[in-house]
Parts: C-alpha cells; sequence; structure tokens
C-alpha cells in the first residue's frame, strides 16, 4: 500500500480555510510559530477568525498581522503582555479576549485531541477565568469545569516532514504544536524540510502523518524566525 503525498502549495492549503473559522496556531513566541502559513492567510483576506495561541506574538510579529488587518474576531490565549496591539484592540472592543492559564490551555487542547469533553481543575477557582464556566464537587473539593477544545484547522510549524505528514520539531519550537495537531479538523504544516519518505526515524516521529492533512515545503525562512538564534 503507498501512502500519500500530502504536500501542497501553501496559497492552495490556505484556501480551503473558511471566514469565520476557529484557528489553533502553534509556537510559543517565536519558536514553533507558522509565520509563513500566518502571512498567506493575512494576504488570503480570511475574516472573522477565531484564533487559538499561546500569545499574541509581538507587535509586527505573526498573529499581530491578523490582528492589525482587522481579520480577528476573538482570541483564545494566556496572555497579550508583548503586544501593545493586541492590547488596544482589546481595550478598544476591536476583538473579543478569552484568557486561560498556560497550562490549561494546553490540557484542554490536549482534552480536545483525546475526544473528551472537559477537564476537572481547581485552577482559577474565584478569579476572573472562572466566569461563567461551571463549578462541581467532587470527594469534597470544588472544581472548575474547562471544556475541551477543537478547531476547524491547525497551523503547524515543523522542522522537518515528510510527504506522508510525518513530523519532527525542533527543541522548544515543539511547545503547542503536536496537540494542537491532534486536536483540529484540517491540520496544515509549514516545514523547513522535507525529506523523502523513510528518511525519518520511526523513533524520532514527534506528530505522525495520520494527524497531518498538508504539507507546505518552506521556499524561504523570512527574518521573523531569525529572532531565536538556534
Amino acid at each position: 500500500m503507498s501512502l500519500p503525498d500530502k504536500t501542497i502549495a501553501m496559497e492552495e492549503a490556505i484556501a480551503a480555510i473558511p471566514d469565520g473559522a476557529t484557528v489553533m496556531v502553534g509556537g510559543f513566541g517565536v519558536p514553533g510559530t507558522p509565520f509563513t502559513l500566518i502571512r498567506e492567510l493575512v494576504r488570503q483576506g480570511k475574516r472573522n477568525l477565531t484564533l487559538i495561541k499561546n500569545d499574541a506574538n509581538e507587535a509586527g510579529m505573526g498573529i499581530d498581522h491578523l490582528i492589525m488587518a482587522g481579520q480577528v474576531r476573538k482570541l483564545i490565549v494566556t496572555h497579550l503582555g508583548l503586544n501593545g496591539n493586541a492590547i488596544a484592540a482589546m481595550n478598544e472592543g476591536r476583538i473579543e479576549v478569552e484568557f486561560c492559564a498556560q497550562g490549561i490551555l494546553a490540557e484542554r487542547i490536549r482534552a480536545g485531541g483525546a475526544g473528551l469533553q472537559a477537564i476537572l481543575t481547581d485552577i482559577g477557582l474565584d478569579t476572573e477565568l472562572a466566569a461563567g464556566k461551571q463549578v462541581v464537587e467532587m470527594d469534597g473539593k470544588r472544581l472548575l469545569v474547562e471544556p475541551a477544545i477543537r478547531a476547524d484547522v491547525a497551523l503547524i510549524h515543523a522542522d522537518c516532514a515528510d510527504p506522508s505528514g510525518n513530523l519532527t520539531y525542533l527543541a522548544t519550537a515543539r511547545n503547542f504544536n503536536p496537540p494542537m495537531a491532534m486536536a483540529a479538523a484540517r491540520v496544515l504544516v509549514e516545514a523547513e524540510r522535507l525529506v523523502p519518505l523513510g528518511d525519518i526515524s520511526p523513533d524520532a516521529v514527534e506528530t505522525p502523518g495520520v494527524f497531518v492533512d498538508h504539507v507546505c515545503p518552506l521556499i524561504q525562512i523570512s527574518e521573523e524566525y531569525g529572532v531565536v538564534r538556534r
């Protein structure tokens, strides 16, 4: 049985994302952020997006381009502190923001990929993070019900991919990318290196190709990726 070749032009991959989509975006600051996929999303003018990301990047980088272009309806993030543009957009009511503790965001995404409906935690009880959420009692403890998160699309940055979508990541650039690849209906990957099938050792695969729909080889690496020396 031959395995499918999932390589595709980035323009074609992004074109399938509809307005109003919920989009997970990998990355923790610069490492692991799919800057080129984001740029193509900006270029194609997709609108009314809900973005799920650890952070809002810095001003002039990453998802800030989407925010400044007015393409974002809502952000689900752990913090905005490095992006004054995102803070201003929130304060002026141009975007809705849902804050989530960092570990809880990661666990909600992991739960979505595992097919769970929610997780229970005491983190965030009696704080603004619990506003509007259900609280239950178990074994004498009050617990917050945090809904699992899934998305229509995940945008992933990988160091290496093969045509079947098996992926490896470079050091801390792994971060949110693997769980997001499991928690979206469609997974689009930008890969710094595309290698022949079989070149990635099975033991080295960090995201199996079964979770990946499209692989977009990066033709060139923009200066945004160079902020962190490797």
